[in-house]
């Protein structure tokens, strides 16, 4: 009673059993009762002790002399490391796209719910937009101040025309399945690319069929694409077949399966424009709605979707009687797309300096929206003391100051942005903040989020794209982190690009991808160095000596000299004392 239960013997075994002093029994070790690597001893107490025996390292999976018989041992194979190259079923440009769609819609869970209509105006209202245009030669720049501060600038040039958003009609020079990839010829020298994952396979009869691109495409077939991103350097354009015509309000997209709109949008004005545009689009076609349809009317809308079917329905008849590699539509240029995307009722005014960027921004704005006809304002030389527009807002100052390396905060921090191959890389420092009470945690955390409002200004005036990483400072409190990557995707919502903020890192980086608009700030005003090629290094064949730092010399104190007449004590020659550095000896040294 409360002791084990014993279990019968096997046939042909006896039972025994063992009385020691106090009446108990002590079973004898079998197979069935003692596991194997255990011994069972007798106390001098009357009772028994289980002791586990521990096989050493290297030792052989066979049974010791000290094992009862019918002891079964059993050896665990050593874990195996898979050395081989696992491949994907199927199309992995196709698989990687699924997998951005899953985290695209699990960051839309934790997606900022969308404003209301309040919060919306009041985020509007409370800051003054102006948008400045300033024409030298064959250069156009193009800035939008908030007040009185430089958030974006842009620059066009005539030499150097972007074909992003350009449709041709190529013709495939080669498919290559390794790479999932086919090279298009669209009569621009190097040879564009299309990727798997930018084919639309319904619009060329794969839809419900393997999606491999060596069987949809074939070496000299004609195929209608769109320019995604220019090229640069040694790569060429890069290109999708899922063509999508942008307007002032709208997008528009043929194939007919895509839709959405806006959620920089308030929800009063979403589900009144998801209705008006119920009954404008043809069966056959898709729209996404702007950020820039906010207030649009129902005559504005129809407007813009007529236009914007009539520029397919011409592309459409160009492909069919055209001969590949053709432009069919091309893109207006950086400066009337940035008008289109961006000039609406939030600015205050358009300023522009230079006849030919006027008639055109003109003729633009009359034509497209007449409603902002009255804001556009001709800059004129004698109303300011200024040599140009730019001179007047401090535009070129504030340009200077955003080409260096180093941002400092208001506060006495600093931001250090890099530029690499791969990605940015921006460093957060606490500099000469050191906090106005509290403990570090306080001092660390209102530093984070000073840097993050500065962040999201830096990336929009600087056109930082790519694969963007931030190093805030170590913070211990999850609630703090939480905080800073909240201020950072709030502030995010005043940058119009694309965007997407991935989560936080084990060593605690933000990491986020942009994509830019322009060639970038950095780009329109630097050029590689001629001595290192940009590497910022200068190579020498020999071992260099390293210079000393400032803090690696002696130690000088100043005294104020005493007018003697003298100038031997640091006084000038006229008697009047001036300051004088004087080094201090050691006193063991003076003594001797």
């Amino acid at each position: 009673r409360g002791g084990r239960r014993r279990r019968k013997p096997a046939s042909g075994a006896v039972e025994t059993e063992a009385v020691v002093p106090g009446g108990q029994i002590v079973e004898p070790d079998t197979a069935d009762e003692t596991p194997a690597g255990e011994d069972v001893e007798v106390t001098s107490e009357g009772g028994t002790r289980r002791r586990r025996r521990r096989r050493r390292r290297g030792e052989e999976g066979d049974t010791s002399p000290d094992d009862p018989a019918n002891t079964v041992v059993r050896v665990r194979e050593p874990r195996r490391t898979n050395d081989e190259i696992t491949s994907v079923e199927g199309s992995t440009r196709l698989e990687a796209k699924k997998q951005r769609r899953r985290e695209g819609r699990d960051a839309s869970r934790r997606r900022v719910p969308i404003v209301s209509e309040a919060e919306f105006l009041a985020r509007r209202e409370s800051v003054t937009r102006e948008m400045v245009v300033r024409q030298r030669a064959d250069v156009m720049q193009i800035a939008v101040v908030e007040d009185g501060v430089l958030a974006e600038h842009y620059v066009a040039r005539e030499s150097q025309t972007s074909i992003i958003g350009n449709v041709f009609l190529g013709r495939v020079q080669n498919v290559l399945p390794s790479m999932e990839a086919a090279f298009i010829d669209i009569g621009k020298g190097r040879n564009a690319v299309l990727y798997a994952g930018e084919v639309d396979w319904k619009a060329l009869g794969r839809d419900g069929k393997p999606r491999k691109i060596e069987d949809a495409l074939k070496s000299g077939q004609p195929v209608l694409v769109q320019v995604t991103k220019d090229p640069v350097g040694h790569k060429g354009a890069r290109l999708t077949s899922a063509i999508s015509l942008p307007g002032r309000f709208l997008v528009y997209v043929p194939d007919g399966h895509t839709s959405g709109i806006s959620r920089k949008l308030p929800d009063i004005e979403r589900n009144r424009l998801k209705s008006l545009t119920k009954g404008l689009l043809p069966e056959d076609a898709g729209v996404i709605i702007r950020t820039a349809a906010e207030g649009a009317t129902e005559e504005q809308l129809t407007r813009d979707v007529t236009g914007l079917t009539a520029r397919w329905d011409d592309i459409s008849a160009k492909a069919k009687g055209g001969r590949a590699p053709q432009l069919l539509y091309g893109e207006p240029d950086l400066m009337i797309k940035v008008v289109r995307d961006l000039f609406n009722e939030d600015f205050r005014r358009l300023v522009v300096d230079g006849d030919d960027a006027w008639d055109m921004i003109e003729a633009y704005v009359t034509h497209v929206a007449p409603d902002l006809r009255e804001r556009l304002e001709r800059w004129s030389p004698d109303e300011k003391n200024a040599a140009d527009v730019f001179s007047a807002y401090r535009i070129d100052e504030q340009i200077a100051k955003a080409l260096d390396r180093k941002v400092w905060l208001p506060s006495g921090g600093s931001l250090v942005i890099d530029r690499t191959e791969a990605m940015t890389v921006v460093d957060v420092n606490t500099g000469k903040f050191t906090g106005s009470g509290g403990n570090l945690e306080e001092t660390v955390t209102r530093n984070n989020l000073e840097a993050a409002d500065e962040m999201v200004r830096q990336l929009r005036l600087r056109d930082i794209g790519g694969i963007i990483v931030i190093d805030f400072i170590d913070m211990v409190l999850e609630s703090n982190r939480d905080l800073v990557l909240r201020r950072l995707i709030e502030c995010l919502g005043r940058d119009r690009t694309r965007h997407q903020v991935a989560e936080v890192t084990s060593l605690g980086l933000v990491q986020m991808t942009r994509k830019r608009i322009g060639t970038g700030l950095l780009e329109a005003f630097s050029s590689p160095c001629e001595h290192c090629q940009g590497r910022g290094l200068l190579m020498h064949t020999e071992p260099v000596e390293q210079r000393a730092t400032s803090d690696d010399g002696p130690r000088y104190t100043k005294r104020r000299g005493k007018s003697d007449g003298t100038a031997s004590d640091g006084t000038a020659s006229d008697g009047t004392a001036s300051d004088a550095a004087i080094v201090e000896p050691s006193p063991q040294l003076a003594g001797k």
